[in-house]
C-alpha cells in the first residue's frame, strides 16, 4: 500500500506516490483543479490504481504558522475528497514546498517552460518526502 500526496493549488493539482515501503516519493502528475468533478474523478482513479492507503494534502500556513485563506480551500477540497472515499486523508505543512521543488528542477537542468508543467507534481513529491521522513525518524 502507498501514500498519496496532493499540492494543491488555483490551477493544478500537483500528485506525488509514495514506493510500497513508504521511503521514498516519486512524483506522478498533475491534475488541472478548474474542474472539481474531473479532478476527483482523476483522483479515484489514482488511488485505484496505485493502491493508496492515505492521502496527504498539503495545507498552506503563513511563515508565521497562522492560516489564510488558500488554507481554506484546501479544507473544502480535504471535504469533498472524504465524501468520494473511505481512504484516510491527512493534512501536512506545505510551506515553501514550492519553493524548494523549482530548486530540485533547476539543479536538475530542467528548462524553465518545463519547470512550469512540472513543478506541482514535484512540489508534491517534497510534501511527501517530508512526511516520509518525519515517519521514519
Amino acid at each position: 500500500m502507498r501514500i498519496l500526496a496532493l499540492d494543491h493549488g488555483a490551477v493544478r493539482i500537483g500528485v506525488a506516490v509514495s514506493d510500497e515501503l513508504k521511503i521514498i516519493a516519486q512524483p506522478l502528475e498533475f491534475i488541472p483543479a478548474e474542474d472539481t468533478t474531473a479532478a476527483l474523478k482523476r483522483l479515484l482513479e489514482i488511488l485505484r490504481d496505485k493502491e493508496v492507503e492515505l492521502i496527504l494534502v498539503g495545507m498552506p500556513r503563513n511563515m508565521d504558522g497562522s492560516y489564510g485563506p488558500a488554507a481554506e480551500k484546501v479544507r473544502a477540497f480535504v471535504r469533498e475528497i472524504q465524501a468520494i472515499t473511505s481512504v484516510g486523508v491527512r493534512t501536512w505543512d506545505e510551506r515553501l514546498t514550492s519553493t524548494q521543488a523549482n530548486r530540485v528542477l533547476v539543479d536538475a537542468g530542467v528548462r524553465r517552460e518545463k519547470r512550469k508543467e512540472k513543478v506541482d507534481a514535484m512540489a508534491a513529491a517534497v510534501l511527501l518526502q517530508s512526511f516520509l521522513d518525519c515517519q521514519s525518524g
